[in-house]
């Protein structure tokens, strides 16, 4: 491949290869993080810590996203996206391999310290796969295809819950640590096997000055200034972080709100309805894969920021039943939001696309401070009431949606259907370059007619 390089370079094959083997990375992480909130309860009960110590694991796990993005970005930028994999998959397996003796020695420090490797490894999968996935094609598509290959992480969330209300809440495991040694062994497995595979594929590297020249050649320029005045990539990582943050303590605390409803459902059965929960996420991702095609992705995650901030009160405040069904539709809204800020606070970054992707991935840290808080107020209130800090975040990601709106009307119209506009741009181009071709040859007639008389 050439220096060069967009997506829209690439062969029907090469590029149906390489979404194929990025897209294989979301379901690593979803595993990993669908665990994280299951073995969250399980903990309080082998090692006998409140909801709020509890929560140190989702602080390992994401607070891992906020140290380490900026440098997988910094890297992949020296090296590229496919040495990115590399280390983020070599982090992530060494991280799981240590969880075993971390069991043998019933150490939480031990697995709260692999956490936070295997978080270092998937922030930089994350800042590779997302930011890949994104200029792999038309612009116009590019949240519809990150939503899709979300999907599969949402495919690995629910797995992980249903693998765990099976293992380690069942007879003697509900007190053991001896499952959680294995399934890690096959997590780290997993991530060896994806190592092997991408060193031995051949991966197109899609470079920022391609990018770049491409929207340069239809006169998107603001690139050229500096990144931190790529003002919708910071307020991205805002929302991002608010987001995150929201969506994690929402998670983090679900197999207690579904236990303490009140309305006959014990540990077993609030895992397994969790990962009914996710399942609705992973419907949700699908479903907004369709919407997305057609409808502005701006517009579309106004509405659907609105409506997160509307059932996280509905679980905040609705009893019983009422606060289970809030529940299952905060996570269906939930579901294209992460892969949608992305694409905004992404978009046209062209020489600063990888180092823009990093500060929005860098956002996923805002699961290292939203869960204490909520878990502080469920220990201290309870698990319900504990859901009004997620509403908190749900409200900065709704403003940033609707300003993006806004910005897009202001300054090109509202748009309710989804637009290429880089592709609008050439067309404009060379329909003025036409325009311009036929006011020459009706002057050079007029001056040949005029000769002529």
């Amino acid at each position: 491949m050439s220096s060069g390089v967009t997506g829209n370079d690439l062969s029907r094959k090469q590029w149906a290869f390489a979404f194929s083997l990025v897209t294989s990375l979301f379901f690593t992480w979803g595993f990993a993080y669908g665990l994280l909130d299951v073995l969250n309860a399980h903990f309080q009960t082998i090692f006998d810590i409140g909801k709020t110590k509890s929560t140190l694991l989702q602080l390992a796990y994401f607070g891992a996203y906020l140290v380490y993005a900026p440098i997988a970005s910094l890297f992949m930028e020296r090296y590229g996206y496919k040495k990115g994999i590399h280390m983020g998959l070599t982090l992530y397996s060494l991280g799981a391999i240590f969880f075993w003796p971390s069991a043998v020695y019933r150490a939480y420090g031990g697995f709260v310290g692999c956490t936070f490797v295997i978080g270092c490894g998937l922030s930089c999968l994350e800042v590779a796969a997302n930011s890949y996935i994104s200029v792999l094609g038309s612009p116009k598509y590019a949240a519809a295809r990150l939503n899709f290959s979300q999907g599969f992480q949402g495919v690995a969330s629910f797995a992980g819950p249903m693998i765990a209300s099976r293992w380690f809440f069942q007879g003697k495991n509900a007190e053991s640590l001896d499952t959680v040694q294995w399934v890690y062994l096959a997590v780290a497995g997993l991530g060896l096997v994806l190592n092997i595979l991408f060193y031995f594929c051949t991966l197109p590297e899609i470079t920022q000055d391609a990018l770049a020249q491409e929207m340069h050649e239809v006169g998107l320029t603001n690139d050229k200034d500096s990144f931190w005045k790529q003002y919708r990539c910071i307020f991205g990582w805002v929302a991002q972080t608010a987001y995150v943050g929201a969506q994690v303590a929402v998670a983090s605390l679900a197999v207690n709100f579904l236990a303490e409803q009140g309305v006959g459902i014990d540990k077993p059965l609030a895992s397994q309805l969790f990962s009914y929960c996710q399942i609705t996420f992973t419907v949700g991702r699908f479903v907004g894969v369709v919407l997305l095609n057609w409808v502005d992705p701006a517009l579309l995650l106004s509405f659907y920021a609105i409506a997160c901030c509307a059932f996280s009160l509905g679980v905040t405040y609705g009893p019983g039943l009422s606060g289970v069904g809030c529940l299952f539709a905060l996570f269906f809204f939930e579901s294209i939001c992460y892969p949608v800020i992305f694409t905004l606070g992404t978009k046209n970054l062209g020489r600063h696309t990888k180092r823009g992707s990093g500060l929005i991935v860098m956002g996923v840290g805002g699961g290292a401070w939203f869960p204490p808080a909520a878990g502080h107020i469920a220990d201290t209130d309870s698990t319900a009431h504990s859901y009004i800090v997620p509403f908190a975040g749900y409200v900065a990601m709704a403003i940033y949606a609707i300003g993006i709106t806004i910005d897009q009307a202001r300054k090109g119209g509202f748009r309710f259907r989804t637009i290429d506009e880089i592709a609008q741009k050439r067309a404009q181009l060379e329909q003025e370059k036409r325009d311009g071709s036929d006011s020459d040859i009706d002057k050079k007639g007029s001056e040949e007619f005029i000769e002529s008389a």
